[in-house]
């Protein structure tokens, strides 16, 4: 089977004694592709080196939300620098989390602008973190659609041939009017483990009426662990279960959802 986990954070330290191992299990279970986002600029040096090391991974680098104090007047220099690298396929995870509230929400929106424009300038694709306050309070990703329109008015204006693809909302947690605005917008919806939990019913709905070739899968390791293996640590292989999930959920032969969510990782990341 053809599987691509289009998100996973292979630095933390709970892959430090057996990442050869979790990887030897991602190449098993069919993984051809592996993307790994950076959180901030320690964990980018992070990626580059596991991305230089390893034919089959690849790297997003920017800065997180919750990591917005880090943000220095060099960074994003730094940050562009880092971005011509030629395994360096996005720019994330970068976004907006109004429920950590780790750092001031008008910091989060101004380097999200700013990553943003770096995506655009190197014609990169964004991953996107986006996190409400509450399910009453969805302010969040109200603002980041909001962003999003005004950022792709310009960006449509340097690229009128559409060629330009934006990214993905990861770990997508909306319904299905804000997965509707988002996919007209031209982003893609990263499905992560939580598909399969017993009360993940909005996100099924979303899948039922999203098209698949909107659809990304992800794990988003070492967080999100899929059923049967929810509780313990998360890992690149556990993203059969998502593809068994959606297969399910759309009455889709599992081999098919996984060729497609592959294809369309390879269309928006442009990897080869």
């Amino acid at each position: 089977m053809n599987l691509t986990d289009t998100h996973c954070h292979l630095y933390f330290e709970s892959y430090q004694k057996d990442l050869p191992e979790v990887l030897a299990r991602a190449r098993d279970a069919g993984l051809k592709r592996i993307l790994v986002p950076a959180i901030d600029l320690e964990s980018c040096r992070e990626v580059l080196r596991l991305i230089d090391a390893h034919d089959f991974i690849y790297g997003a680098i920017g800065v997180h939300p919750n990591s917005a104090q880090s943000w220095q007047p060099g960074t994003l220099d730094t940050l562009k620098s880092m971005a011509d690298h030629p395994k360096v396929v996005a720019i994330g995870e970068v976004g907006l989390d109004y429920y950590r509230d780790h750092a001031p929400q008008n910091l989060q929106r101004e380097i999200l602008i700013s990553q943003l424009q770096l995506a655009g300038e190197h014609q990169l694709p964004v991953v996107l973190h986006v996190r409400n306050k509450s399910e009453e309070d969805r302010s969040c990703l109200e603002d980041m659609l909001t962003i999003l329109e005004n950022w792709l008015e310009g960006v449509n204006e340097v690229y009128p041939d559409g060629r330009y693809r934006p990214g993905v909302l990861h770990s997508f947690s909306g319904n299905i009017e804000e997965s509707n605005q988002a996919v007209r917008a031209g982003f893609y919806l990263g499905i992560p483990g939580f598909v399969t939990y017993k009360n993940s019913t909005t996100i099924r709905e979303v899948i039922k009426n999203t098209r698949v070739t909107r659809l990304l899968v992800e794990t988003d390791s070492p967080f999100l662990t899929p059923h049967p293996f929810r509780g313990k640590r998360n890992e690149p292989a556990h993203v059969r279960y998502i593809v068994d999930k959606i297969s399910e959920v759309t009455e889709m032969p599992a081999e098919q959802v996984a060729e497609q969510t592959a294809e369309n990782a390879a269309n928006l990341f442009r990897w080869e």
